[in-house]
């Protein structure tokens, strides 16, 4: 098929960072197969090198209807999933910086939810690093009597909440309706994959701040960095821009364009999207990932200092994981970020990066002073498309000189 591409705006040539721009058009040719094979419709990407962004581009459909007339451009934006959960850790470790909180402070000194057996051992370290011991995400273990998550009795619990008639109620506890799932084991003895830490996360910046978690993240990490389509909440303007991945979403998407309510009876208004609820574009993505690659500060504007990204980015854990059939073998991950050094990646083995769901991709390699981020929506979310996301990575690293 005829390859639906569209180039980006660059700052450099790919020759000026030592790059092989030949490897380009076959990033390209990888991603158009993915979309004929009916694995993703469309892709954006952008990748920078010492600083400088040499390669931005799309392929392929703005729509999953695939219509021809409505090709997707760089620019566009999507959601991003867990790549949320890097913004909830920058602002978790300004707050470290700030003298306001510790890494190994008990979460129950915060908030009283956790301030009581067994969740009295956790501590924000154990959040940020997925190994608080809580029940991982819905899905990491199949056929485990705990499959659905904190999610099910979290709504559950708010449920009953709206149907309780009495006239004098208090704000929904969605920790306590969550807490009271328990825990799969003690803190720090494996890695299992717990949005809900984050969410929790999100509620310490407040309690810690006085400003809601989304406000903190957009005030104090995307408007100092310039990110103008990084946000929590998606305007009538940006949802123009906004790629569609399924009927639920063309409506949402369409509810916003024309300014109408988004009415949804369940209590996630009430829970921070810490965990995975951000929108973005590929070059904002890709300029906070130079912002963590130049130790906190790019364009002049100042997020964290140098050791607070030493300490966010350096390896942290390396525990058994035994979500998605890993089978016990040893994790390793950062502070917020992943460490992946498998032999299925050509990355170098300092390299931090993050996947979001559905799919995108940010990864940073220091020693190559390269950041790649991507948006790569599957055509179904419920299969991991590995290419899409794994093949792409040694495709990218394979133009360094």
């Amino acid at each position: 098929m005829k390859q639906l591409y569209t180039k980006g705006k660059t700052e450099v040539k790919p020759a000026d960072v030592n790059y092989d721009e030949s490897r380009l058009e076959t990033l390209n040719n990888h991603f158009q197969k993915l979309i004929d094979d009916n694995e993703i419709y469309c892709a954006t990407y952008c990748i920078s090198r010492k600083g400088n962004v040499f390669a931005h581009g799309s392929i392929g459909y703005k729509s999953y209807k695939k219509d021809p007339k409505l090709l997707v451009s760089p620019t566009d934006i999507h959601y991003i999933a867990s790549v949320t959960k890097v913004f909830t850790g920058v602002a978790i470790m300004k707050l470290v910086e700030d003298g306001i909180t510790r890494l190994d402070i008990p979460v129950g000194e915060i908030l009283p939810q956790f301030n009581s057996s067994p969740f009295n051992g956790i501590n924000l370290f154990h959040l940020l690093t997925h190994t608080s011991g809580m029940h991982a995400d819905g899905g990491c273990f199949p056929n485990a009597h705990n499959n659905e998550g904190y999610w099910h009795f979290i709504e559950t619990a708010y449920h009953a909440y709206k149907n309780d008639k009495s006239k004098k109620k208090e704000a929904f506890d969605w920790i306590s309706a969550a807490l009271a799932h328990g825990v799969r084991m003690g803190a720090g003895q494996e890695w299992a994959y717990n949005s809900f830490g984050f969410c929790v996360l999100g509620e310490v910046i407040e309690k810690l701040t006085g400003i809601h978690s989304h406000k903190f993240i957009e005030d104090y990490i995307c408007k100092p960095l310039k990110l103008k389509d990084t946000t929590f909440d998606l305007t009538p303007k940006a949802a123009e821009r906004y790629i569609i991945h399924n009927e639920r979403n063309e409506k949402f998407v369409k509810d916003v364009l024309d300014g109408k309510p988004i009415k949804d009876d369940k209590p996630w208004d009430v829970i921070p999207s810490t965990g995975g609820g951000m929108k973005s574009t590929v070059s904002d993505m890709n300029q906070f990932g130079n912002m963590v690659l130049y130790n906190g500060t790019f364009n002049n504007a100042r997020i964290l200092g140098r050791k607070a990204v030493q300490q966010m980015t350096d390896l942290a854990v390396k525990l058994p994981d035994y979500c998605w059939e890993a089978g016990g073998n040893i994790r390793q991950y950062a502070i917020g970020f992943d460490h992946r050094n498998y032999e299925a990646f050509s990355f170098s083995p300092t390299t931090v990066m993050h996947e979001g769901y559905g799919a995108c991709a940010l990864y940073i390699d220091p020693e190559e002073e390269l950041v790649a981020s991507w948006i790569v929506p599957f055509t179904d979310c419920d299969n991991w498309c590995q290419k899409a996301m794994y093949s792409t990575v040694n495709v990218i690293w394979s133009g360094l000189k």
